[in-house]
């Protein structure tokens, strides 16, 4: 049975020292790196078309509020 990561990072990483445990990180990521695989996790992002919308929305929720003024110009 193959060894979950949390199992190879309790028997084995923790016992390093950090230096070791960072290189181990390094040579990891530079790994990841070398297949394309995403590291950064972009999913709570916006996308163009939600920041369109939350203008879109400020804008109409501001020009309702203002008509109600009418002394602000």
């Amino acid at each position: 049975m193959a060894l979950t990561a949390q199992e190879i990072y309790v028997k084995t990483v923790r016992s390093l020292s950090p230096e070791e445990q960072f290189h181990l990180a390094v040579l990891i990521l530079q790994e990841l790196s070398q297949f394309g695989v995403t590291i950064l996790d972009r999913s709570d992002t916006w996308s163009k078309q939600d920041e369109k919308d939350l203008t879109t929305a400020s804008l109409r929720y501001a020009a309702a509020l203002y008509l109600e003024e009418e002394d602000l110009v």
